[in-house]
């Protein structure tokens, strides 16, 4: 295997730090929804208990645009707006859609997780660790969102599309932007 680039190693970082950042809003917007709107505790006890990795991955990722000066994705502030609105709007649509916007997500991220592991090599050991373990904390959230009632049928079917060709627009350009 050659040695990954520097630039491709910023552009995990950056989009990584993203996503996470994004994760944690979509968590937010759900809270917002179930503190205001609807009213669900073991759901939102659930959604509490997932936003906490996602802050310990957005943590990781803040620490190393710090620590390799890289700069984040430009598109920060519009990813925040957006990842509030899913997340309410999602919640506002009853449980099913909450755990589907999470089941979602998650698929994409794993997907996404597991191209990087697959090219990072041992120069990077330590952020190939963090990710391989980020990848596995996300698939235990997507196994989470269908133990608790995420489906594809019906109209669900429509709503996973927009998710996760979001999720992957929203990839393709915060790496690069």
């Amino acid at each position: 295997m050659t040695k990954i680039n520097k630039r491709r190693i910023e552009e995990f970082i950056r989009v990584d730090h993203a996503g996470e950042r994004g994760a944690v809003k979509i968590y937010e917007g759900q809270l917002l929804a179930l503190n205001t709107f609807v009213k669900d505790e073991n759901l939102k006890k659930t959604i509490e208990e997932m936003k906490v990795h996602e802050k310990e991955h957005c943590e990781f990722f803040e620490n190393e645009i710090k620590k390799r000066n890289i700069q984040p994705t430009k598109f920060l502030p519009l990813w925040d707006l957006l990842g509030v609105g899913l997340g309410f709007g999602s919640t506002l649509l009853g449980k099913k859609a909450a755990m589907l916007c999470t089941a979602s997500v998650e698929e994409v991220i794993d997907e996404h997780y597991l191209n990087q592991i697959n090219q990072l090599d041992k120069s990077e050991k330590d952020l190939k660790k963090k990710i391989s373990k980020f990848r596995q904390d996300e698939i235990d959230h997507k196994d989470i969102a269908y133990d608790e009632g995420a489906t594809k049928k019906g109209p669900y079917f429509l709503l996973d599309k927009i998710i996760k060709t979001g999720s992957r627009i929203a990839i393709n350009i915060s790496e690069k932007i």
